[in-house]
């Protein structure tokens, strides 16, 4: 059982917490982070998205953020982050390397099982830069079918054209690129 933070609106916590379910069933605001893995192959910034397994309850085979996840109470978006990169990549970092890309808050309704679904996140976004062969992550397999390295621009494209399956907010795409735009790492690869 996965126990949240209750945030307000700005992310900060309430004092309250929340088991991850009812917070999905109940729509109470709580926390994520998100990390985008980057890198520049042939003068190009590809971006790693993961495909849900196809057991997951919610968007099963869907082409997703790098890494993300909800951030258990207690912690803090950086901690949660490097926790979640560990778990789903096999890939170890440090606070440092991550680059702030901005926070947005999540907010829609569906059904998953034959359930309300109420998602109300508050999430931080970050990218992080790892030159690393597809065959080279350590999958968690309950999560994660496989990884794909794909060009900056045509994911952009592709998910704003909906030609793969996926469950990327577009928008947070862009807050990316613009990451990568203003990025000193960028300019040095």
């Amino acid at each position: 059982m996965e126990i949240l933070d209750v945030v307000d609106e700005y992310g900060n916590p309430t004092g309250e917490t929340v088991e991850r379910e009812k917070a999905h069933e109940k729509g109470i605001m709580h926390r994520t982070s998100h990390v985008w893995l980057l890198r520049k192959k042939q003068g190009k910034v590809q971006i790693l998205l993961q495909k849900r397994c196809e057991t997951k309850e919610s968007f099963p085979g869907c082409y997703d953020i790098s890494s993300a996840g909800h951030i258990p109470a207690g912690m803090d978006f950086v901690e949660s982050a490097i926790k979640e990169l560990q778990e789903e990549l096999g890939i170890s970092a440090s606070g440092d390397e991550l680059i702030f890309c901005g926070d947005r808050t999540v907010i829609w309704n569906d059904f998953f099982c034959g359930k309300p679904f109420h998602d109300r996140q508050y999430s931080r976004v970050f990218i992080l830069w790892r030159d690393i062969d597809e065959e080279k992550f350590i999958l968690q397999k309950e999560e994660i079918d496989s990884v794909l390295w794909m060009d900056l621009n045509e994911c952009i494209s592709a998910i704003e054209h909906n030609q793969i399956r996926h469950c990327i907010y577009p928008g947070e795409l862009k807050m990316v690129k613009d990451a990568v735009e203003a990025s000193e790492y960028d300019k040095n690869v």
